[in-house]
């Protein structure tokens, strides 16, 4: 459970440290409040968990993702916080993960994003970082990598997807208005997403390398 709520607080910290970045690519395609919106909600999931007692790892999710409800503005506040309640769905009564349960929470993070923000990938979104991450978990699952190496391959499927989001059109979203205009940016949501997977890895790295489960 420890491991739990510092792997929250990573993610928090690390979009609370974009957050200029993050507003600064919305700008560009967006309404310029994605870093803010995301920093103010991560902030307030900070100040959460220093007084609530969770019982279980979906207790945990459930909190993030009722709190980035209730305080993210805009799109990212129903996006992200179904993807954790998703998760928590999952996670309901467990109080460690292994990489299989990772990646069960994985997809159900993505499906709800789906129905949520009724999007695929390819329309330059957030799912442009996390499905081709969730396929590079699997895919490390599959060869018994540990979870700190298929969280790595999924990190870097992000990154890769991230890059991609400026090589199409928008056609969802805000940007979507823009149309052509949006070529040539990367999508902020798939931004955010990928830095979170990336505060996750790091955390993950550094716990298999001290010898923590």
């Amino acid at each position: 459970m420890a491991n739990v709520i510092r792997a929250i607080e990573a993610l928090a910290d690390v979009i609370i440290a974009n957050k200029e970045k993050l507003t600064e690519l919305d700008a560009a395609i967006g309404d310029a409040d994605h870093g803010i919106n995301m920093a103010r909600g991560f902030e307030a999931v900070k100040a959460k968990l220093k007084t609530a007692q969770p019982d279980d790892i979906g207790a945990v999710l459930k909190l993030v993702g009722m709190t980035l409800i209730s305080t993210v503005g805009g799109a990212s506040g129903p996006l992200y916080g179904t993807a954790f309640l998703r998760a928590a769905a999952i996670a309901q009564g467990k109080t460690t993960v292994d990489g299989p349960m990772a990646g069960q929470m994985l997809a159900a993070a993505i499906t709800g994003i789906k129905e949520r923000g009724k999007a695929v990938q390819g329309e330059k979104t957030m799912l442009d970082a996390l499905e081709p991450a969730y396929n590079a978990f699997q895919y490390g699952l599959s060869m018994n990598k540990t979870m700190a190496e298929c969280l790595e391959l999924a990190v870097n499927a992000a990154q890769d997807g991230v890059e991609y989001t400026k090589t199409i059109i928008a056609t969802k979203g805000r940007a979507s208005y823009l149309g052509e205009r949006s070529l040539g940016h990367q999508d902020a949501g798939a931004t955010s997403s990928y830095l979170i997977l990336a505060a996750l890895t790091q955390l993950a790295k550094k716990q298999s390398q001290a010898g923590e489960p």
